[in-house]
């Protein structure tokens, strides 16, 4: 998020951050959002009777503030249908491997990373994609790579690849998008 923050303050992308909404409301993102005077939301599943009531409010949310591209950045949560049939904006995700490979359920953070080791995959990286009702299916909008190294654990992987790829990455995606 800090350098989707960063990138629209320094001019680089045509874009305002409206909202920064938060399923954990310790999430640092909300701390970054407010020091730079974005609106916070946070919409735990644990303050709503299930997932579908807390996609309402997000949709909700989104409308109010007449959001027009949703980065989900971070969000380890899944949508649910609501969501895709109130709100028709696209909205994308970063995902810390080279999609198809090692998405889905389950497949997120060290998992992925560690799936790629043990997998014995010469390389791995980023993609940034729409998000669509599956887990990590939807279109491909731009993806990186980088070697795997031998000695590589998935905690050496996944920052490689955070600070190598995935910054630079979305911040690409959402300027394409943004126009």
């Amino acid at each position: 998020m800090q350098a989707l923050i960063d990138a629209v303050e320094r001019g680089d992308i045509n874009a305002e951050i409206k909202l920064v909404i938060s399923s954990n409301s310790k999430a640092f993102a909300l701390e970054r959002a407010k020091k730079h005077s974005i609106k916070t939301a946070v919409c735990a599943i644990a303050d709503f009777g299930n997932p579908i009531e807390r996609d309402l409010q997000i949709v909700k949310l989104l409308k109010e503030h007449n959001i027009d591209l949703v980065v989900l950045a971070g969000y380890l949560g899944i949508l649910s249908s609501a969501i895709f049939e109130r709100f028709t904006n696209p909205i994308i995700n970063i995902h810390p491997s080279l999609l198809p490979k090692f998405g889905g359920s389950g497949m997120h953070g060290l998992n992925v990373h560690k799936a790629v080791i043990e997998a014995g995959e010469s390389k791995s990286g980023a993609t940034v994609h729409f998000v669509d009702s599956g887990i990590d299916t939807g279109d491909i909008i731009e993806q990186d790579s980088l070697d795997v190294l031998d000695g590589d654990t998935a905690e050496s992987l996944q920052q490689r690849i955070l600070n190598n790829i995935e910054h630079k990455l979305l911040v690409k995606a959402v300027k394409q998008l943004c126009g």
